[in-house]
């Protein structure tokens, strides 16, 4: 298990825990009057980390969070975004902010948060959303709220407001069109078991490899392909040795704004909550941003011959296939009612 040594937590109590309250506004300033200090922090420097550069959805967005925060909060906070994964990579930047160290605040995948977290992953699993507008309802909701509690508890981390819209679909090096050409594919996965699980029982040959090897995998054919969203097969050029997109659509993605709590708690009580306004609003710019985007960098790379885009031929099946693994996968986490929700919503 992505969690061995972690307590589990049963999500539909931290439902009822949750739903009525689950902002952090006043902790802070709580401690620093304990503490004896009569003022707070001055000229604050949060630190950021993006593996991409300034053109990428992900520091659009980060660059929006930064500009809101300052406008929002009256006083003295500047911001240090280091960008072209200078920083590492996702897994280290969820050990930097469960540590308090190097990274403040990044967007992150929830798979990449399953090593603190079994059950983060739920809200970025293949097939969960009908549509966009599905998704952007789930997400501008509270729909979240208990998931948002467990990887407080579990990783020190806080999620202030939610990225996205991207639709990711296979990225192979030789064309996957049908459940047929899709037996025994080896493919990467992000590394929470959900995605193993799913793209086992649609037949495929799921391996969980670092998102920075990737590449490299394919050109030497440990793994036959991956899966993800348009713009980050453009910025990281995985076109090069991945040039077949398969149109499975089989996720929109979920992709949380999170800040190190033991950063956000030594924080006074007003920059909390203008991270926490500035965080929801910058999610809502980066989802339409992301998701308005993702159909245009797919023409784009066709027609600059750079990818090749394929309709896939047994979307349906694969749904039928994915209900029960979500199902099993949700009654593990003690999170059904949650699941039950984001369907009925």
């Amino acid at each position: 298990m992505a969690t061995t040594g972690q307590p589990k937590y049963d999500l539909n109590l931290i439902w009822e825990d949750t739903m009525f309250n689950y902002s952090l506004k006043g902790m802070a300033l709580a401690a620093v009057l304990l503490s004896g200090a009569t003022t707070a922090i001055a000229d604050v420097t949060l630190r950021g980390a993006s593996m991409f550069d300034e053109d990428h959805a992900f520091t659009k967005t980060m660059r929006e969070f930064e500009r809101l925060v300052a406008e929002k909060y009256d006083g003295d906070v500047s911001f240090d975004l280091r960008l072209n994964g200078e920083l590492g990579v996702e897994s280290d930047y969820v050990t930097y902010l469960n540590q308090g160290v190097a990274v403040d605040y990044t967007i992150l995948a929830p798979s990449n948060m399953a090593v603190f977290s079994e059950s983060v992953p739920l809200m970025d699993m293949p097939f969960l959303f009908r549509d966009l507008e599905h998704w952007d309802a789930v997400l501008s909701s509270d729909a979240f709220a208990p998931l948002e509690a467990d990887l407080r508890e579990a990783a020190g981390i806080v999620i202030v407001g939610y990225h996205g819209g991207g639709v990711r679909n296979l990225v192979s090096a030789e064309p996957i069109t049908n459940m047929q050409e899709l037996a025994d594919h080896r493919m990467r996965v992000m590394g929470a078991p959900i995605q193993a699980q799913t793209f086992d029982a649609v037949g495929a040959a799921p391996a969980a490899i670092a998102y920075n090897e990737v590449y490299n995998a394919i050109q030497t054919g440990v793994i036959a392909g991956f899966e993800n969203e348009a713009a980050s097969i453009q910025n990281l050029k995985f076109y090069e040795v991945a040039p077949h997109i398969s149109l499975t659509q089989h996720t929109i993605t979920v992709r949380p704004i999170v800040f190190s709590a033991k950063i956000f708690d030594a924080l006074d009580a007003d920059l909390q909550a203008a991270i926490m306004a500035a965080g929801k609003e910058a999610g809502a710019f980066g989802r339409a941003l992301e998701s308005g985007a993702d159909g245009e960098i797919l023409a784009e790379m066709e027609a600059a011959g750079q990818v090749v885009i394929h309709e896939f031929d047994g979307r349906e099946q694969m749904l039928e296939l994915v209900g029960p693994v979500q199902d099993a996968y949700a009654a593990e986490l003690g999170a059904t009612a949650l699941l039950e929700n984001v369907r009925g919503m």
